[in-house]
Formats: structure tokens, sequence, C-alpha cells
């Protein structure tokens, strides 16, 4: 058998040894063509070089089109990708600035008291979906040492109470070139779950809508929690593993009343503000201090029994 050439045009001329030659291949000059034994009916050649045998390019193909996510819509504050089996990604993330131990931030904290309760805020985004966190990420705009070490300690506790295992799903960088002199920090907690377990758009007509804790913001955040009147991952984890809770979102800056629109557009309904409301449903929730969750009136009493934090019903959802 003679020498041909194989260009990577596709070239369909009968001096081509392939008629619609695969565009992935390179060009290779007087290469010997061999064919193989497939199948009668489709028989296929290749050539001795660097491309792939048809049947692994397939194979490939196949693996890349099912690990090439797509993009689900959400209100939340999460972005969600799903996967061509049903699997689907979670990613949620928080930044603080001004607050912690260095000289000119305006709120003073330690750096695990911050560290703990900005990886808060990411896994319980994640979390409220029911996706379950598979790693953390946190980008440090201090020094390694000491600050970055003490954030870094508040996060791998708050990686614990989720579940998580830090010396194997944590990540992350810090600032080794320059001095710093106010704390900046951000971590992202991705999770995954299937579709059909995520808890997104699930509320019911004339479910009741309660507060989980209650907003605070600053300093209040410390004493709050001494207090036992900020809701944690502890409580979320809970909310999850009843079943007549059908929704959970945690509420940050923009407050109770915005969590609640999203809770009700996203299950297409409507919600009315309750006639007496005991907290400040337009107060910022600063580090997720307050959870909303959507369930039947009649299941108050049996809430009340299982979660030890303030407890508010804030609205009611009904239809358009």
């Amino acid at each position: 058998m003679g020498f041909r050439t194989c260009n990577n045009r596709g070239d369909s001329s009968k001096y081509s040894p392939f008629r619609g030659c695969d565009p992935y291949f390179r060009p290779v000059r007087r290469t010997r063509i061999r064919p193989v034994s497939v199948d009668c009916r489709h028989p296929k050649r290749y050539y001795r070089g660097p491309s792939i045998h048809w049947r692994e390019r397939a194979v490939t193909n196949f693996m890349m089109e099912s690990l090439t996510p797509f993009p689900v819509e959400t209100d939340r504050d999460v972005l969600i990708f799903e996967f061509e089996d049903g699997r689907v990604m979670v990613i949620g993330c928080d930044s603080a600035g001004g607050i912690g131990p260095k000289p000119l931030d305006k709120i003073r904290v330690s750096g695990y008291i911050l560290g703990k309760f900005t990886a808060r805020v990411a896994l319980m985004e994640v979390i409220s979906t029911a996706a379950k966190p598979i790693c953390l990420v946190d980008t440090l705009s201090v020094e390694p040492e000491p600050t970055g070490i003490e954030i870094i300690e508040g996060v791998k506790d708050e990686a614990r109470r989720a579940g998580l295992d830090p010396t194997l799903a944590l990540s992350g960088s810090s600032e080794k070139n320059i001095s710093v002199e106010q704390t900046g920090i951000g971590v992202t907690a991705i999770g995954m779950t299937r579709k059909k377990f995520l808890k997104i758009g699930l509320s019911k007509p004339s479910d009741a809508v309660v507060a989980i804790g209650v907003p605070c913001i600053g300093n209040e955040v410390i004493s709050g929690e001494e207090e036992g009147k900020i809701a944690d991952t502890s409580d979320l984890i809970k909310l999850l593993n009843l079943d007549f809770v059908h929704e959970i979102i945690p509420v940050g800056s923009g407050g109770i009343t915005y969590e609640i629109e999203i809770i009700a557009r996203e299950s297409n309904l409507k919600f009315k503000l309750a006639d007496r409301l005991k907290i400040d449903v337009k107060k910022s929730a600063g580090p997720a201090t307050v959870i909303l969750a959507s369930l039947p009136d009649f299941k108050l009493t049996e809430l009340n029994s299982i979660i030890n934090k303030p407890i508010n019903i804030v609205g009611h959802l009904f239809r358009k």
C-alpha cells in the first residue's frame, strides 16, 4: 500500500485517505494508512500518529457532553449548574471588609470570629438548597501570620459543623507581598445534590413564613450568639430534616422582606406580611443571623419544640 496525505480541513478530494477527514486530526505527511477491522458495514481507518481512535473519540465526546453543566435560573444568592446525569452543583459565597483585628477596621473582632461567620454565610446559602457541601475556598486579603491563621481556624470550625473535613476540603490564599492595615476576606462554598432534591420553589399556598433568629449586624452578632438569639448552621440542618418544612432561605443584608419575596416568586406565589410583627423585617440580618422557613400553620407548635431559637411568624403565602 502506498503513502498518502491527510489534512485537517475535512478535505473530501480523491487525494485524501478519508472522505470528510476528522477535523481534529493533525496534518501528517507521507503516513502509511492501515485498515482496521471494526464493522464490515461501517469500515473505519486510522493512521499511525497522535490522533485518537474513532471509538476513543466517541467516548471522549460523550464524557465531555455529560460533564458540561448548564445554569439553572434562580433568584437566590447562589449559582446552580445542572449536569446531564441529573447532578446539580450549587455555589455560594460571602465577603467582609473593614471587620477584624487590623488597625483600620471599623468593627474590631478577632480573626477567628470573622472567619467563622463569613464561612457560615457561604455554607448556609448552599445547604439551604439541600446541597451537600464538598469544599470551601477562602481568599484572604491579610498576611498568613498571625491574622490569616486565626481567620482560617474560624473557617475550619464552621466547616466541621457542616460535615466537612478541613484537611481535605479547604483551600485558599492570602496576601504575602503587601503589608495590610485593614482586613478583607472572601469565602466560597461548593455543594452537590440531585436536581430532584433541590429545596427551591416548593412553598405551598397558605404556608406560613417564619423567621428563626433575630436580625443582628456588627457588634450585635457577638452578643446575639451568646444569648442564643441568632440562627446558625445546626439550626439549618435541623430544618432540612423536617418533612413539613417546604423551603428554607438564610437572610442577609437584604433583610427579611427581600428574602420572602424570593420565596414567593420562585414558588409562583404572593406574600402578605403578618399584621403584628415582633421583629424588624427591613433590617439587615448581617451574617445570616436569621433563617426563613415556609411550612403549614398547624406545624408551628412542633417547630417550636425542635428549634431552640426565637421563632416569629413574618408572613403568609397565597396564590396569585
